[in-house]
């Protein structure tokens, strides 16, 4: 029996789908509380860069922030699939690179905070 990726692909997939699905919907409405003058104290910028600037801070963004590009990615190459794509290797490639340097980049910038 051969091995296959595809068990690493798909759960960075669900990862990232499920981490996205409960993430984004607060990030919405606390985008939309700062934009309507309603910033809670929680979220003053001295807070927010306490943090960022720790350990568990620095950990929690590059799992939000990779976790939710490696599922798009895949997502990504599925739907260009669904469009009559049929260079799959050729996408794969590309959408997962894309996503692996953004998960380097999110590395590179968390460190420097």
């Amino acid at each position: 029996m051969a091995k296959s990726n595809k068990p690493i692909i798909w759960g960075t997939f669900a990862a990232g789908g499920t981490l996205s699905a409960f993430v984004t919907p607060v990030l919405i409405l606390l985008t939309l509380l700062v934009a309507l003058g309603h910033t809670p104290e929680m979220l003053a910028y001295a807070r927010l860069h306490a943090f960022a600037a720790h350990w568990f801070g620095k950990l929690s963004l590059f799992a939000v922030i990779s976790l939710s590009l490696w599922g798009a990615a895949h997502r990504l190459r599925i739907t260009c699939y669904d469009f009559g794509i049929r260079a799959d290797t050729l996408v794969a490639t590309i959408v997962y690179l894309v996503a692996a340097f953004g998960s380097v980049a999110a590395i590179v910038y968390l460190s420097r905070i």
